[in-house]
């Protein structure tokens, strides 16, 4: 529910505040003095397409904010706060939501939800849940089919969404089956092809029988073997340089003579014994790097052309296996995982045997969901069009007839049922679907009429309605104000009119007035009460806010607010 709506610089609406809140609000004015302001106000907050022409003459930007009262769980509240804003609670279970749009003269547009900046489609998002607005040219409700449908499912209640659902699971589960087998046979053959590939694949790997880093590893021996004249000479010198034979002195000696030296002079100074320590370290470091070498030459000794050739000829169908995979840790990584992919192709046939089962399983189950959601909701559309056909005949067409068609489809998640609302406004002339079959006053009437059947149904907390009752008057006005009055028992109802017959059964009135200083004509909004709703309501009748007949018949109307409202036949 929008409790207050504040619309700055918008058209010729200088500054207002509208005071709207539970129940059902009547909003009028002169012709011109803005009252459209209103709606177009309401629409910038649901997210509608920004005008720079709304803003007024003179001003840089317009402005609206709204106050929604909102529950404080749910799609609402999940919503603003994933685009990064907060609500405010309040009491009783509520919290409030601030919602606002500005629209600069060069035509940019900001909106903020719940405290944040935020786009548009936010706004309109956050509209699905709060708000429907309905004009003589924008009967969006009823000219979707889809959206027709979607009424029909709310106006069945908890028996008809039981049936949707379990048409939903139903279809779902067909579908996927159906997508997987369809997949396979279509791809029967590449897979067949696949496993071939992969079969050898895994052979020629497992005949090979790589190691990890087993090519980095053959390159370095190869690398050593291929040099190992240079490298055994290097090695041969380097171990008589340390180890020599013969009277030639050689590094282990002299490091073991230094250390000798330096020991038999330390008794006079400890700094000496500590480098004698140290060259008796590096005197055993040095006999295990002579070691080493010794090993390293016994090891080249033993290698030798064969082993250099051995090889290079491993290195080479390594190198082929490279090539094919890229990498030798994909072949690796193929010969770990390749397994269980072959089994799953080599199982195509069987698995298309199971499948075809279990699709013929899943579409017999699928039927049966179809024609229990069909029978529910024929059953619906039968109550449906009863009950929109009793209030349309009472809103001035009393000859009318509407009819819900529910007709088989092409199958969707949404059922295998196409929903249209058909319409004969008179005697004589044939049902045919309402988008296109009615005039715009006929449109609204109808529209009308099933909001106030669908109304317990209908998860939308506010209702906005503007100029509903164009084209009518009298007496079937005043059983449009009853039913907006109806409406708005469980809703709340907004509604831009230009009769006083409907105002009359709002519990809040607020007139948009003109006024002018000679160059500037600009607007506000005043809460009528009293003496001057009745002035007001005497206006909207005979155009003459003092005429003493028009008011004592605004009196008489006013009266009507707290009658019984009749049950239409």
């Amino acid at each position: 529910m929008i409790e207050q709506m504040r619309l700055r610089d918008l058209g010729v609406i200088a500054d207002a505040t509208l005071p709207l809140g539970p129940g059902f609000t009547a909003i009028t004015g002169e012709t011109g003095a803005g009252k459209t302001m209103v709606v177009t106000g309401l629409g910038l907050l649901m997210g509608a397409r920004s005008d720079a022409g709304a803003v007024r003459a003179g001003a840089a930007q317009a402005s609206v904010e709204g106050i929604w009262i909102v529950p404080p769980e749910g799609h609402v509240v999940d919503r603003v706060r994933e685009a990064g804003g907060d609500i405010e609670p309040i009491d009783d279970g509520r919290a409030e939501l601030v919602v606002s749009r500005t629209l600069s003269a060069e035509g940019r547009s900001r909106a903020s939800v719940g405290g944040r900046s935020a786009p548009a489609g936010v706004l309109a998002d956050l509209a699905d849940q709060l708000v429907v607005v309905h004009g003589q040219s924008d009967q969006l409700r009823l000219r979707s089919a889809a959206a027709q449908r979607d009424v029909l499912d709310r106006f069945g209640g908890e028996t008809l969404a039981a049936a949707l659902a379990a048409y939903g699971e139903a279809f779902r589960h067909w579908q996927r089956v159906d997508t997987e087998l369809e997949t396979l046979l279509t791809e029967r053959e590449d897979r067949a092809r696949e496993a071939d590939q992969l079969r050898a694949a895994i052979d020629e790997i497992e005949k090979i029988a790589p190691e990890p880093d087993e090519d980095v590893a053959l390159a370095q021996r190869a690398a050593r073997l291929a040099h190992s004249e240079e490298l055994r000479d290097a090695a041969t010198l380097a171990h008589e340089l340390l180890a020599g034979e013969g009277e030639a002195p050689d590094a282990v000696s002299l490091l073991a003579d230094a250390r000798r030296t330096l020991e038999r002079a330390s008794g006079n100074d400890q700094r000496l014994q500590e480098l004698a320590d140290q060259l008796a370290d590096l005197g055993y470091r040095m006999t295990d790097v002579s070691a080493e070498l010794a090993g390293y030459l016994a090891d080249l000794d033993d290698s030798g052309p064969q082993e250099l050739a051995a090889v290079e000829e491993r290195r080479s169908v390594l190198a082929d296996l490279v090539r094919a995979h890229g990498t030798l840790a994909a072949a690796l990584d193929l010969l770990a995982t390749g397994s269980a992919r072959l089994v799953e192709l080599d199982d195509d046939d069987d698995r298309v045997v199971r499948l075809s089962a279990e699709r013929d399983a899943a579409t017999s189950a699928l039927d049966a969901a179809a024609a229990h959601l069909t029978a529910a909701r024929a059953d619906a559309a039968t109550r449906l069009a009863a009950g929109v056909t009793a209030e349309v005949q009472a809103l001035a067409m009393p000859d009318a007839r509407v009819e819900v068609v529910v007709s088989p489809t092409e199958p969707s998640i949404h059922g295998r049922d196409e929903v249209a609302i058909l319409l004969a406004p008179h005697p004589g002339a044939q049902l045919r679907p309402v988008a296109r079959g009615a005039s715009g006053g006929e449109l609204s009437r109808v529209m009308l009429a099933l909001e106030v059947v669908t109304a317990g149904a209908d998860a939308v907390p506010t209702f906005v309605f503007d100029e509903v009752d164009a084209g009518i008057g009298g007496a079937a006005a005043i059983e449009v104000g009853q039913r907006l009055a109806a409406l708005a028992q469980t809703s709340q109802v907004i509604a831009v009119t230009h009769l006083a017959q409907v105002a009359a059964f709002a519990g809040r009135h607020l007139s948009v007035v003109k006024s002018s200083d000679g160059s500037v004509t600009e607007s506000s909004v005043r809460s009528l009460e009293g003496p001057e709703r009745e002035a007001e309501m005497a206006r909207l009748l005979s155009g003459m806010p003092d005429s003493e007949a028009a008011l004592t018949h605004a009196r008489e109307l006013l009266g009507l607010r707290t009658a019984p409202r009749p049950t239409a036949d």
